[in-house]
């Protein structure tokens, strides 16, 4: 017989979870002492977390006594509706797991100048370890400048961007990924290369052409560019590069992008105590919208070096 019940169950958490498997446990046990074995636990316990769960569907489920253990017409109503409960938990921590290893379709990612190459990034070994875990995604990398990334990413186009840290958009999420340091260089061919410290040494770089970005990245860069002669703008690196290897240029560039032109002998850092400055660099996802599965594996599996 249904009872016109008063009071109402309220949210399924955890505790419930647990208490609806004791239940099933005693159930198909086919009673208290019979589950004592098969939940590791005591008779008291188990009668205490029946009770418990009575009081909170504030139903009867069982009979217990001389007569053996039986269920009410509630406790077996119950049962059924436990089952169907459990069983579409089941389901759905496997369909999220099989997600890890059934994913298809693209991944698309949208690097800024060199961060694809940059060997903190880790990116390539984190590509080639997604891979293995989804192999039926498509991975697309390409580069652009940074202010068509943010707006890729905002508008969904695409689902992972990397940028220098310079800003906060409403609408995308920042991951700090690693910082990169940055130096004013200049080439062989340039008349301040290897240029000893001296109190003329100050005037003669504010002096200097130099090469910039040209767009406004963080306070600390543009206190760098502020005193000094902004002539030319290259905004990739790779050009900013070749306009300081010209002779006719210095200018700010990541030392672990230069490192082998330093290690060439072709490019100096100058007056490195005070021309420098770090460059956070992330990743940005948009906030809003369907969580790609296919992006959060993708995070999983990279590991900054």
């Amino acid at each position: 017989m249904k009872k016109d019940l008063k009071i109402r169950l309220g949210q399924i958490g955890d505790y419930e979870i647990r208490l609806l498997k004791v239940f099933e446990a005693v159930v198909e046990s086919g009673g208290f002492s019979a589950a004592e074995r098969e939940l590791s636990i005591g008779r008291s316990t188990i009668s205490t977390h029946i009770a418990n769960l009575e009081g909170r569907l504030n139903l009867k489920l069982c009979l217990r006594g001389r007569g053996g253990f039986s269920l009410t017409e509630e406790g077996a109503e119950v049962y059924e509706l436990m089952k169907t409960l459990l069983s579409a938990l089941e389901g759905f921590r496997t369909g999220v797991n099989a997600l890890h290893v059934s994913l298809t379709g693209e991944l698309r990612i949208i690097a800024s100048d060199a961060i694809c190459m940059d060997p903190q990034s880790g990116l390539s070994p984190a590509i080639a370890r997604f891979s293995e875990a989804a192999p039926s995604v498509n991975v697309l990398l390409d580069v652009r400048p940074l202010s068509d990334i943010e707006r890729m990413v905002l508008n969904d186009e695409a689902d992972i961007g990397l940028i220098p840290y310079h800003r906060r958009l409403t609408g995308l999420d920042y991951r700090r990924l690693y910082a990169d340091a940055c130096h004013l260089y200049c080439s062989r061919t340039h008349p301040l290369f290897n240029a000893k410290p001296s109190p003329q040494l100050r005037d003669q770089v504010l002096s200097s052409k130099v090469v910039h970005a040209g767009i406004h990245t963080s306070p600390e860069v543009g206190a760098q560019l502020a005193d000094m002669n902004k002539a030319a703008i290259s905004y990739f690196y790779e050009a900013r590069l070749a306009m300081i290897l010209s002779g006719a240029y210095i200018g700010f560039m990541p030392d672990a992008y230069v490192q082998r032109h330093v290690e060439a002998g072709d490019l100096c850092a100058l007056v490195p105590e005070t021309k420098q400055y770090s460059l956070d660099v992330c990743a940005i996802t948009r906030t809003y919208g369907r969580a790609k599965s296919a992006r959060e594996l993708f995070f999983e599996h990279w590991t900054i070096a």
